[in-house]
C-alpha cells in the first residue's frame, strides 16, 4: 500500500464568494455565527483591492484571466480548446501559468471569449 506523499492542509483554509451585497453580507453573518471568522465592526464595511482578493493576479495575471473570461462564457477547458484550436493541456498550462500565451494564442482566446487580446499578453 502506498503512502501518502503529500500533506493536506488542516488549519487554515480560504472561501472566496461572488455576489451582491446582500449575499455577501449574508454569508459573513453566517460565518460569524458560526464562529469561522471573527470580523470587527471595522471589517462589515471594508473594502478589499483586487490584489487582495486574487493573490495570484500579481503572478499569473493572464491565466486569473482567462479562467474568469472562460467562467464568464460558461465554456470549459475543453470547450474553450475547440473553439480557439488550442491543445487543453496548453489552456490549462496557461491558467496556471506555466506556459506563456503569445500574441497568436491570445488573439485567438480574445476572439472566442469576447474581450480585448492584450489583456491575456
Amino acid at each position: 500500500m502506498q503512502a501518502l506523499t503529500k500533506k493536506r492542509p488542516t488549519e487554515n483554509a480560504e472561501a472566496r464568494f461572488v455576489g451582491g451585497h446582500e449575499q455577501i453580507a449574508r454569508l459573513r453573518h453566517l460565518a460569524k455565527r458560526m464562529n469561522v471568522i471573527d470580523l470587527s465592526p471595522d471589517d462589515e464595511d471594508r473594502q478589499y483591492t483586487v490584489e487582495e482578493v486574487f493573490p495570484e493576479l500579481a503572478t499569473n495575471r493572464a491565466g486569473v484571466l482567462i479562467r474568469g473570461y472562460r467562467g464568464r462564457e460558461g465554456m470549459t477547458q475543453r470547450q474553450l480548446a475547440e473553439a480557439t484550436g488550442i491543445p487543453q493541456r496548453h489552456i490549462s498550462e496557461m491558467e496556471h501559468g506555466k506556459k506563456i500565451v503569445g500574441k497568436e494564442r491570445a488573439q485567438r482566446l480574445a476572439k472566442v471569449l469576447k474581450a480585448d487580446y492584450r489583456m491575456f499578453l
